[in-house]
């Protein structure tokens, strides 16, 4: 049996930085998982990568997903859960397709859509959800805070529904939410509570940071479900390895553009490159926040701050809290605020990475064209990947090699842009057709860190 897969903190190294005591420990999965956030308020990231090689990738084809994910998991988790209970957690993870969508020569659209949220969020919340209710001990209660900018609160909030022991609080910004991931948000209900919060998602992100740095919340076995968790990066490796080998034949190599803004779908998509995967290029489109490009082609990072509403909400992200890991990979070292302690290789990250900026009238065009000249219907995060592709070719051809586009929601989760745009109201998909039957309300606070400091320490349960 190979070495067990330990974990250790984005600020491991920040030795004489004032307010932070780095975390130097390796913890396992179920304590990166359980925790979410290392006490430095550094971000967990595995100590090596598993090896996925070449004759294991191609058996892949033709293989259900969840067979697939079984095999992802298990490089991961070997040595922390046994292979029957793994195999449940998947199984019972996974029961909705992967449709890969023929979208031109050598180009494809991968429907991640299609979970019972209508989000991409679905195949990382569903998986993470089970793996802590497995892990968290009979007695412990845990205390899940999560921020959303849109798709990962409803996703988490179905994902943890009614799991025994486990209570989820999300925050989500009032303004900058579409009317049905609102409506999704606020009826969840039972163990899940939605905190719409009056402020950007940037300001949602750091309430939740300066929760889990609170000694007073220790008590609570408080954990994180955004993809500060290493908890959800993981599952989002699979539908990279899934689409590569149901799409590309003997030594092919493979492009992948994600629509990106807080870079957890991106990150797993460079550690599956990481594991073997042969990706030629990872393409991170983002929306008018900017950050990433912009460091790319300067050198120099600076955070969006305010964050800049887009069309593509879920992606309104000003410092994305994945680029700590990215930073991590390449040798640099970023903490949570947006302070550069080290720069990363970026000649190196260029070699693999591409990154283009897509503003809203890019992404409204870029939805307008691809329905007139193919019949496929995107939402605003699909067309910013979409561009973002579109960008790259024109600067590197294509060859023999296939491109993947990530649709990352369903175009019903935007119905007035669809109908504004093209006429058309997209239709429902089961998931959601009784949506609008659903009852209940959000509990509205302020953007300030004491009001729900105080709002949390009197409403969190122990037990």
């Amino acid at each position: 049996m190979k070495e067990a897969v330990r974990y250790v903190s984005t600020n491991r190294d920040l030795r004489g930085v004032e307010g932070i005591v780095p975390f130097t420990e390796r913890v396992s999965f179920r304590e990166a998982l359980l925790l979410g956030q290392a006490p430095d308020e550094g971000l967990f990231m595995p100590d090596r990568i598993p090896v996925l090689y070449p004759d294991e990738i191609r058996a892949f084809r033709g293989r259900p997903y969840r067979e697939i994910a079984l095999f992802v998991a298990l490089a991961f988790l070997e040595h922390e859960i046994g292979r029957e209970d793994l195999r449940r957690i998947v199984d019972d993870s996974y029961d909705f397709p992967v449709p890969l969508e023929r979208a031109g020569e050598g180009t494809y659209l991968m429907r991640l859509d299609r979970g019972p949220t209508a989000s991409f969020k679905d195949f990382a919340a569903r998986m993470m959800a089970r793996l802590m209710s497995h892990f968290r001990g009979r007695d412990a209660r845990l205390n899940v805070l999560v921020a959303t900018s849109g798709d990962t609160g409803s996703a988490v909030g179905d994902a943890f529904r009614g799991v025994e022991g486990i209570d989820v609080r999300i925050l989500y910004p009032r303004n900058e939410v579409s009317g049905r991931q609102k409506k999704q948000l606020d009826t969840i209900g039972g163990n899940v509570q939605a905190l719409s919060i009056d402020g950007k998602f940037d300001d949602c992100q750091n309430l939740v940071k300066r929760a889990f740095a609170d000694p007073e919340f220790e008590r609570f076995h408080l954990t994180s479900a955004n993809s500060i968790n290493f908890g959800r990066i993981l599952p989002q490796m699979i539908y990279y390895v899934y689409a590569y080998s149901e799409l590309c034949e003997k030594d092919g190599r493979i492009v992948f553009s994600v629509p990106s803004g807080n870079f957890g779908d991106a990150l797993g998509c460079e550690y599956a490159r990481r594991m073997g995967l042969p990706v030629r290029k990872l393409v991170m489109a983002t929306n008018e926040n900017d950050e990433f490009p912009r460091f790319l082609d300067s050198g120099v990072y600076k955070k969006v701050s305010p964050s800049r509403a887009c069309l593509s909400n879920a992606m309104n992200v000003g410092h994305p809290s994945n680029l700590a890991r990215f930073f991590d990979l390449y040798g640099g070292t970023v903490d949570r605020t947006g302070n550069v302690f080290r720069y990363p290789d970026r000649d190196e990250m260029r070699k693999h990475i591409f990154s283009v900026a897509v503003s809203d009238g890019e992404t409204k065009e870029t939805l307008r064209e691809v329905y007139r000249r193919l019949g496929i219907l995107l939402e605003p995060h699909g067309a910013v990947g979409w561009k973002g592709l579109e960008v790259f070719l024109k600067k590197e051809r294509l060859g023999g090699d296939t491109a993947v586009v990530l649709e990352t929601a369903h175009p019903a989760k935007f119905p007035g842009e669809i109908i504004d745009l093209l006429g058309i109201t997209p239709e429902l998909p089961e998931s959601l057709k009784d949506l609008d039957e659903r009852s209940g309300e959000a509990v509205e606070l302020p953007a300030d860190y004491p009001t729900i400091r105080n709002f949390l320490l009197d409403t969190l349960r122990t037990r």
